[in-house]
């Protein structure tokens, strides 16, 4: 009965998808003049050269990461929603480390940036979690309010104090270039990131479900008072799991700044933390189902992206395209329970 409840989550997964694909050649055939060339543009581009395919795997790798912190929070049975906000206010922080101390070694110099970074993101994550488990604070609205504070204000650091005069763009001074991460397909933003996501994918499996505390973790999201009742301590998974969510997440500003900005941009992030949500949906909160569904996301921004390029398709029906596949997902969860 387990398996055929996760092959039928998959299934509607697979189902919500295949329905975005039909909206999106309709919609490429009505926001465009040329509707062979609007379908060339959304489905062949992205993979036609190095350098789209390298940028969407690379786009892939932040999302999965990202998404990675989002299945651990909702499979313990806690909602992270200020994903947006530890990835954007760990990438600041981690790049004014780097800024701080711009002499170091390069190994050490690129730990730094990811260290603060993911540290960032753990300490704004465990802070909902610590409202949640000692004052009964709804973890889903403190994440987004703490998200939703911390994010002018990262903005107004980066386009006041911390912005760099001698840039056109608002942003701060680029990292030392030994900070960066090593390019891995040129001439793409590919870099280390990628693969640093892929085993991080495949560690969370792992300890998800190949360890005690996987296990727990997964009984604990399921039923809070039982798990209690069995002696899984409630205050080690709600402050762990939001920590070790949000970690997730400021880790991936951190590779976001170290891999292809070398920056803090003024609205870098552009959504990562939010589209990770949808990822993992996507995914039905399974490590390996987040690789898969991350790297659709990533095909789909690249194919809106190369529409507008070359045809006129618009960012708008780009939008309306992921809109559909989150709609048609969500709705198919409300029906079901997530496996053990």
């Amino acid at each position: 009965m387990r398996a055929r409840l996760t092959q039928g989550s998959f299934t509607s997964s697979l189902l919500a998808v295949l329905a975005a694909v039909v909206v999106t050649v309709v919609l490429l055939g009505l926001g465009s003049a040329s509707w062979p060339a609007a379908l060339r543009a959304f489905f062949v581009q992205p993979v036609s050269n190095r350098y789209y395919f390298g940028n969407m795997l690379s786009s892939m790798g932040y999302l999965l990461i990202a998404a990675l912190g989002i299945v651990i929070a909702f499979r313990c049975g806690l909602y992270n929603l200020g994903g947006e906000g530890q990835i954007f206010v760990g990438a600041l922080a981690g790049t004014l480390a780097g800024l701080a101390l711009p002499a170091l070694p390069a190994f050490l110099g690129t730990l730094l940036v990811l260290s603060v970074a993911t540290a960032t993101g753990a300490m704004l994550a465990g802070l909902s979690g610590l409202f949640r488990r000692f004052w009964g604070a709804p973890e889903l609205i403190t994440s987004y309010l703490l998200s939703a504070a911390l994010i002018p204000a990262a903005e107004y650091l980066i386009v006041g104090p911390a912005n760099d005069p001698a840039r056109s763009l608002l942003a701060t001074a680029r990292l030392p270039n030994d900070y960066w991460l090593a390019r891995l397909f040129l001439p793409s933003e590919l870099n280390l990131s990628f693969p640093v996501a892929l085993a991080l994918a495949a560690a969370v499996y792992l300890m998800m479900f190949h360890t005690v505390r996987g296990y727990e973790l997964r009984i604990f999201g399921l039923n809070e008072e039982f798990a209690t009742y069995a002696g899984i301590h409630p205050t080690t998974y709600t402050l762990g799991a939001m920590g070790l969510s949000g970690a997730l997440h400021g880790l991936t500003g951190g590779l976001m700044i170290a891999g292809t900005y070398h920056a803090a941009i003024s609205g870098f992030s552009g959504g990562v933390g939010w589209n990770a949500i949808a990822v993992a949906l996507v995914g039905r909160l399974h490590p390996l189902g987040a690789v898969a569904a991350a790297l659709v996301f990533a095909y789909l921004d690249a194919g809106t992206k190369a529409s507008m390029l070359h045809t006129e398709f618009t960012f708008e029906l780009g939008t309306i395209i992921q809109a559909v596949i989150l709609l048609l997902v969500t709705a198919s969860l409300v029906i079901r329970r997530r496996p053990v």
